[in-house]
C-alpha cells in the first residue's frame, strides 16, 4: 500500500491561499504531522514557497521540525504555555491569564503570542479574562493576537460576522499585529485577513477550498481475488451477499491504517483507472474486499484517495470531514513524495 503525496500541491495551494490575502503575511498550519502527511517533508517545502510562520498544536511538534527550518522562521504553538514544556527556539500562544503569567515568569524576554475567544468557546481568553490583563499583556510586547472562526466554512453563518466583531472590539487600539482567518476565513474576504492569515485544510486539499490541487494518492494493494457465487457472503457479520457470480478483491489496509469503519456499505469505491470498484461487505482491521467483476484485468493496485474519489468525497460517505480522513492515515504506508 502506498501514499503518494505532491508536494508541488501542498507548496502551490499554499501559495494560491496566500495570494488571496495580499495584504497578509500568509502562515502555514503544519500540526498533526501537516495534516497526516509527513511534517519533515512538507515544512522545508514551504519555507523554500516563502512560509516564514507556522503553526502547531503541541510544542513536541514544534521542536521536531524547529531543526527543518532556518531560524527566521517562526513557530507557533497554538496549545500555549503548558506547565513543564520546553519551549526552546518556539512561540507559545498564550490561551489563558494563567499561562500569559507562568509564561512570563519562565521566559521573560522570550516572545510569545495571545489566543483571544471571540464565541467559539475552545480556547483562548474571554472577554473578561482579557480586559483584566489587558494592559499588562500589551505591554509586555505579544508578537500577535488571534482569534479563531468556528464557522468559517459557512459562508452565510452569523457567527462569523459575530466574531470578526467581537475580535474587531476586544483588540481595538492594540497596536499588535493581528490574525482570524484559517483556509475557510481567508476565503470569507479582506475584512477577515487582518495582518496574518493561517492556510490549514486548503493546503492539503481539502473543503472549503474548492479550488485546491489534489494532493494525495492512496493505493491499497491486491492481496489476493476470488470468484463468489450469487447469494454467497463476504466479510464480517455477512453484512453483504453477492447478487450475482462476481468477482472479489481483497486489498492490504483497513481501519488500522485509519481507512473509517464506517465507510463500509455507504457506496464507497476503489479505482482502477477510470473504473469504479465498490466497497463490499466491512472495512476490517487490515483488509478490504472490493467488487473487482467489471474489470478485464484486475490490477496490482487499487486507489481509495484519488482524482475520482478526493478526501471529501469520502468524508461525506463516512459522514465526518476531509481533516479526519488525512489524520487518521497510519505509518504503515510507505510514502512517495514528488
Amino acid at each position: 500500500m502506498g501514499l503518494q503525496i505532491d508536494i508541488s500541491a501542498i507548496t502551490a495551494n499554499y501559495q494560491a491561499l496566500a495570494a488571496k490575502a495580499p495584504g497578509a503575511r500568509a502562515a502555514a498550519v503544519v500540526k498533526a504531522d501537516a495534516y497526516g502527511l509527513g511534517a519533515a517533508r512538507i515544512v522545508p517545502a514551504l519555507y523554500q514557497a516563502g512560509a516564514r510562520d507556522f503553526f502547531v498544536a503541541l510544542a513536541s511538534e514544534g521542536r521536531t521540525i524547529r531543526p527543518l527550518i532556518p531560524a527566521d522562521a517562526t513557530i507557533n504553538v497554538l496549545s500555549g504555555h503548558m506547565e513543564g514544556e520546553d519551549l526552546t527556539g518556539l512561540v507559545p500562544v498564550v490561551n489563558s491569564p494563567e499561562q500569559f503569567f507562568r509564561d512570563r515568569a519562565m521566559r521573560p524576554g522570550k516572545p510569545f503570542a495571545i489566543q483571544l475567544d471571540t464565541g467559539m468557546n475552545r480556547l483562548g481568553m474571554e472577554a473578561s479574562e482579557w480586559a483584566a490583563i489587558r494592559a499588562e499583556a500589551l505591554a509586555a510586547g505579544p508578537a500577535f493576537i488571534m482569534s479563531h472562526l468556528a464557522c468559517a466554512d459557512e459562508p452565510d453563518h452569523p457567527a462569523n460576522a459575530a466574531q470578526l466583531a467581537a475580535f474587531r472590539k476586544m483588540t481595538e487600539g492594540c497596536k499588535v499585529p493581528r490574525s482570524l482567518a484559517a483556509t475557510g476565513g481567508i476565503l470569507l474576504g479582506p475584512e477577515y485577513h487582518f495582518d496574518m492569515v493561517r492556510a490549514g485544510i486548503g493546503m492539503y486539499g481539502g473543503l472549503p477550498y474548492a479550488d485546491a490541487r489534489p494532493v494525495a494518492t492512496l493505493s491499497l494493494r491486491v492481496i489476493q481475488t476470488r470468484d463468489v457465487k450469487a447469494g454467497e457472503m463476504v466479510g464480517y457479520g455477512a453484512t453483504w451477499h453477492a447478487e450475482r457470480d462476481s468477482r472479489i478483491a481483497t486489498v492490504d489496509a483497513g481501519y488500522a491504517d485509519g481507512i473509517l469503519r464506517a465507510l463500509s456499505g455507504t457506496g464507497a469505491q476503489l479505482y482502477a483507472g477510470d473504473v469504479a470498484c465498490p466497497i463490499v461487505g466491512r472495512v476490517s482491521m487490515d483488509l478490504i474486499t472490493v467488487d473487482v467483476t467489471g474489470l478485464g484485468t484486475v490490477p496490482p493496485t487499487l486507489d481509495l484517495i484519488c482524482a475520482h474519489q478526493p478526501i471529501d468525497r469520502l468524508a461525506d460517505l463516512a459522514g465526518t470531514i476531509g481533516y479526519e480522513i488525512l489524520t487518521a492515515l497510519r505509518q504503515r504506508y510507505q510514502r512517495t513524495y514528488s
